[in-house]
Parts: C-alpha cells; sequence; structure tokens
C-alpha cells in the first residue's frame, strides 16, 4: 500500500479541514467505500448545522446510492438520532449510520462519525482504513446496476418518547434550566422534549448557525463556561447544561453556577443506573477512578475499567453488557440507547434525581468532590511523548502501575494518569488525591515541571 491514506481519516471517525481534507468529492467515494465494506442495505444519514455540512452529506448521500444502497435521510440532527435510527430501525431494514458533523472542531472543519447494523462502532481497525485505502488505490466497485432509493424523514417522535423512557415524569419537580445550545445542534430536541417535561427553559444560543457567531460551540473553554454559570446565577436556575455542537456530550452547572467536572457526573449517573437494575456492570475510564468505584462498589454494583474513547467503551459495553459507562470527558453511554453515547440521556436522568431527592445538585457532589479532589485534565505540548512518560515512570517507580490507557501511577493518597492525545503531540496529565487538596496541588505542580522540562 503505497498510496498516503487520506489526513481526514482518524482513529475513531472522519475529520479535516474544508476543502483541502474534506470535500464533496472524497465525500461520495466514502459512501461508495462504506458500501463496499459492510454492504449495508439501508443507511440513515443526517447533518449538523456547519456551512460546509448540507453539500459533504448530499455528496454521501450520492455514493451510497450509486452502491446500491437505500438511504433515509434525517437531515439536521444530532449525531446520537443517527445511533438511534440504527439501532430502533433494524426491523425497518436500517442497518448502518452516517453523520456529517466535526462537533467542537473549529468552524473551516468537517467531518463523519459511522456506525453498522445495531449502531456497532466504525473505527479504523473496523473498516475505516479499509475504505480509505479502497479510496486511494482506486478500488472502489463499480457502480450498481440498480441505484438505491433515497427517503427523508423529520420526525423524531420515536427518539423523544425513547429519550423520555428513561424518566419518570409524575416524578418530576418543575425545576429552573438554563440550556446552552450554542447554535448547535440541540435546540431542536429540547424543544421537542419541552412540551412533555414540567420544567421552565432559559434558552442561550438557541438557534442552530453554521456561522457559529456566538463562538465554536464547545463547553469545556473558560469563557464558554462563565457565560452559562452567569445565567444559572442571573436567572436562580436550578441546573446550567450545555451542549457541544453534535450533543453527544453535555456538561452540567450547578445551582450556584459552578461547573461540575465530568468525573463526578459519572459517579451521579452510576448510582442512578445502579438504582433501577442493582449489581450491574459500570464502565469508566482510566484517567480518574476513585470516585467512581467506591460509589459503584458501595451501591453493589461491578466498576470495570476501560480504555478511554468511544469505539473501545462501545465495544467493552457490549461484551460485558454494562448498564451504563462514563467519561471524565462527557461522553455517557447507555446499554438502553444501543451501548452508545447520549447527550440528551444524561440531563434528563439528573432532572429526574433532582427531582426525588428535593436537593439541589452542588449537594450531591459537595462531598464527592472534597473526597476526592483532582487536577482536572491538563494538556502540554511536548516533542516526544513517549520519552516524558518513560522519565515519568522512573521517577515514580515506588507506585503501582497500570497500563489500561497510557500510564497510571498508584500510591496510597494519591494517583495519577499521563497518556499521549491520538492526534496531537500533546501530553494529557490528570491528578486525584483521597481527600487532601494541598497533596493534589503539590503532585500536580511536580508532574507538571517534569513534563514542560
Amino acid at each position: 500500500m503505497h498510496a498516503k491514506i487520506p489526513a481526514c481519516f482518524k482513529a475513531y471517525d472522519i475529520r479535516g479541514r474544508v476543502p483541502d481534507e474534506l470535500n464533496p468529492g472524497l465525500a461520495r467515494d466514502i459512501g461508495r467505500a462504506y458500501a463496499a465494506v459492510f454492504q449495508p442495505r439501508k443507511v440513515a444519514v443526517g447533518h449538523d448545522i456547519r456551512l460546509s455540512s448540507l453539500e459533504l452529506v448530499e455528496a454521501l448521500t450520492a455514493g451510497l446510492v450509486e452502491a446500491g444502497v437505500d438511504v433515509l435521510h434525517l437531515g439536521l440532527c444530532g449525531t446520537e438520532e443517527i445511533y438511534h435510527a440504527a439501532f430502533s430501525l433494524e426491523d425497518q431494514g436500517v442497518d448502518g449510520g452516517i453523520v456529517v458533523t466535526a462537533s467542537h472542531n473549529p468552524a473551516d472543519y468537517n467531518g463523519m462519525k459511522f456506525v453498522s447494523r445495531g449502531a456497532r462502532p466504525v473505527t479504523g481497525e473496523y473498516g475505516l482504513k479499509e475504505m480509505a485505502e479502497m479510496i486511494v488505490s482506486s478500488a472502489l466497485p463499480p457502480l450498481a446496476p440498480s441505484k438505491g432509493r433515497e427517503s427523508r424523514v423529520a420526525d423524531k417522535t420515536s427518539y423523544i418518547q425513547h429519550l423520555l423512557g428513561y424518566i419518570k415524569r409524575e416524578e418530576l419537580s418543575p425545576l429552573k434550566l438554563v440550556v446552552n445550545s450554542g447554535n448547535g445542534c440541540s435546540g431542536a430536541v429540547v424543544d421537542l422534549l419541552e412540551q412533555e417535561l414540567p420544567f421552565s427553559f432559559i434558552k442561550v444560543h438557541h438557534e442552530p448557525d453554521g456561522k457559529f457567531p456566538n463562538g465554536v460551540p464547545n463547553p469545556l473553554l473558560p469563557e464558554k463556561r462563565e457565560e452559562t454559570a452567569q445565567l444559572v446565577r442571573e436567572h436562580g436556575a436550578d441546573l446550567g447544561i450545555a451542549w457541544d455542537g453534535d450533543f453527544d456530550r453535555c456538561f452540567f452547572w450547578d445551582e450556584q453556577g459552578n461547573f461540575i467536572e465530568g468525573y463526578y457526573i459519572v459517579g451521579l449517573l452510576a448510582l442512578e443506573l445502579l438504582s433501577q437494575e442493582p449489581g450491574g456492570r459500570i464502565l469508566h475510564d482510566p484517567r480518574l477512578i476513585w470516585n467512581t468505584q467506591e460509589l459503584v462498589r458501595a451501591s453493589g454494583g461491578v466498576p470495570i475499567m476501560t480504555r478511554t474513547g468511544h469505539a473501545f467503551i462501545k465495544e467493552r459495553m457490549r461484551q460485558e453488557d454494562a448498564i451504563y459507562g462514563g467519561e471524565m470527558s462527557a461522553h455517557h453511554y447507555f446499554r438502553k440507547f444501543g451501548y452508545c453515547d447520549s447527550g440528551m440521556i444524561p440531563w434528563l436522568l439528573v432532572c429526574s434525581l433532582l427531582s426525588r431527592k428535593n436537593v439541589p445538585l452542588s449537594s450531591l457532589v459537595a462531598a464527592r468532590m472534597a473526597a476526592y479532589p483532582i487536577s482536572g485534565e491538563i494538556n502540554s505540548i511536548v516533542a516526544d511523548p513517549d520519552e516524558v512518560i518513560k522519565r515519568i515512570e522512573t521517577l515514580f517507580q515506588e507506585g503501582e502501575k497500570e497500563y489500561t490507557d497510557g500510564l497510571s501511577v498508584v500510591f496510597p493518597d494519591f494517583r495519577f494518569n499521563v497518556r499521549k492525545s491520538n492526534t496531537e503531540p500533546l501530553l494529557r496529565l490528570n491528578v486525584e488525591s483521597r481527600g487532601n487538596p494541598e497533596l493534589l496541588r503539590e503532585k500536580t505542580e511536580d508532574l507538571l515541571r517534569i513534563i514542560r522540562n
């Protein structure tokens, strides 16, 4: 294989600048390659709000149809709506899904996320690399003798009813919520859920707008956090919620406007799911673990550590038949949702929890945050990530080592994980302690000195 794989093909999806790295011609070939590798009968497709998305999804659809595949076009939608179609419409012949999105990447980017039959993830090892090689080596099969058919569906009723199935509406209180869509795709779904819920919504940047007049929707950016925090305080809201562009991640602020790290939300959701199914298996990533493991075990569940990344977690979810999986990066996976991640189910569950317990979010997480303070994920650009990890391992050789994802080192009172980025020359550091913020600060500073020197 001598031809170079297109730069937009990544480990788990496609992402690249438009039109240099991703354009309609390539999108059409991607549709034909997907059809050749997975041989679906009918594929659900959709797109986010980016200005380039419509042209790309039309080219993708043309490629699928030319390959003899029927296309169910969902139009403007979130990534999870494609997942839902892929696992819920199998009896109607849907055996794959593709969404054109670049989530929270810069405005000049776009991309695609894929699933196969039953919403199984498509990755470099499972299909993407084969698709890329087929394209660059001009090995795409000839056009099908008869084209596929395209049909369009705008009705979200089935998806909305599925989301509502995770809560008991009669138990809900009339909460006041600040919801920040960041001009992404989530607004339309919030509007439909609003009709079924007793909540009042303060809507921010609610209209989809691919020009991103208020910046790219990435709630992890400090300036984005502060905007939602201020609105929660200003309106006396019970909760703040924000999503990234394709709303497969969801972020929370408590009633005081404090941003709640995704790590503590994982623990909350694990308890909520275990209350519905005692003894269930809960997956978590290896970056921060103590809070999740303690809560899950105390509730009679089984915590299972797995590699970071949606593809690994979705496959392990299936293997373990886990009821829930959570990453500190705000991806939350649910068995009943085809083992896929959803940015809508988490906030519905949190609101259900607040309503039943009649307490503010801050009171549900304060004790856990004090018991296991964390550094938050800190990124550092380094020339040779492997060399730095090796040096850290040597300097902390007395600690217990663990290699599920990067290097984790455990001591009685603190632990840390350092791992390479999949796409950039970055090291990502996470540190946690057992109720000792001073020790946390000291060890974080020590590790950053090693990494950055």
